[in-house]
């Protein structure tokens, strides 16, 4: 049995074709895009996927809406993201698990190389980090608005292969330009106090992913975020071991957190009828 695969998109010609090539093993490809203004649709049509559109307005919304909208050929789907290619022990790993009627997960998590300025920047990264990647859609729910989180109807797999991940193919502009956007979501998120308390049996968890979830919480909470940030990823994590392109993410990834404290104090200071 196969699998079928999920990408959403958004003007992305310039990842979809390797993306598409590297998930060739597939014939059941649906790419949701976003009413892209570049080649994106022509290019997934090009490569055999089918194409549907939908005006985008978060990423769980979004997420539920190709998951429970659309009828895929086979009961596990991958969701790749547009600038992720998929190499070939990832690919013989989730076949063999769909292929198996007796799988009792509702999910599998995968972990993921980031790559910058031609190298894998595994310490500035915070590697491992896992993101889900392979559901079942009758068993999943997709929740948050930005870094969506996906809740399972039972167990949750790992996926011991990895995807490769290119978040800057676009370039350093095309970056920025999503940054500003999650920034933006995720301040609106602590200006309302929607963010929950601190968990700190995740924050001491053994697991990466519950680990970075706590330690997320918690950092929403410190004074110098900014800062913090850098050096929890730069020196903590060994993010120097990862050269120039190390010490480049981890002050973008510092700035975006700037971002989001500036907006955050922006938007109290609007509710308080203050002066920007």
């Amino acid at each position: 049995m196969s699998i079928s695969v999920l990408i959403m998109t958004w003007n992305e010609e310039a990842n979809l074709s390797a993306c598409l090539e590297s998930l060739s093993w597939s014939d059941d490809i649906v790419v949701l895009d976003s009413f892209s203004t570049d080649r994106t649709a022509e290019i997934a049509r090009a490569a055999g996927a089918r194409v549907i559109k939908r005006k985008y307005d978060s990423e769980d919304r979004q997420r539920m809406f190709g998951l429970t909208k659309i009828k895929f050929k086979y009961p596990w789907v991958y969701t790749p993201d547009a600038d992720e290619v998929t190499p070939e022990d990832l690919r013989d790993e989730m076949l063999a698990i769909a292929a198996d009627p007796t799988t009792p997960e509702a999910m599998f998590k995968a972990r993921y190389k980031n790559m910058f300025l031609g190298k894998w920047i595994r310490y500035s990264s915070l590697y491992p980090t896992w993101i889900t990647r392979m559901v079942r859609p009758d068993r999943v729910r997709f929740e948050r608005q930005v870094h969506s989180v996906c809740v399972p109807d039972g167990p949750v797999g790992h996926l011991k292969s990895h995807f490769i991940h290119y978040s800057f193919n676009k370039g350093i502009e095309a970056w920025y330009d999503k940054h500003n956007r999650y920034s933006s979501v995720e301040a609106r998120l602590a200006a309302s106090r929607a963010v929950t308390k601190i968990d700190w049996a995740d924050v001491f968890s053994t697991q990466p992913d519950a680990r970075r979830r706590g330690l997320k919480s918690l950092s929403r909470r410190l004074p110098f975020r900014p800062t913090l940030r850098f050096f929890y990823m730069y020196v903590l994590r060994g993010g120097f071991l990862d050269g120039w392109p190390g010490y480049v993410y981890c002050r973008l990834i510092s700035g975006y957190e700037f971002m989001i404290v500036l907006k955050t104090a922006e938007l109290r200071r609007r509710e308080r009828g203050l002066q920007i």
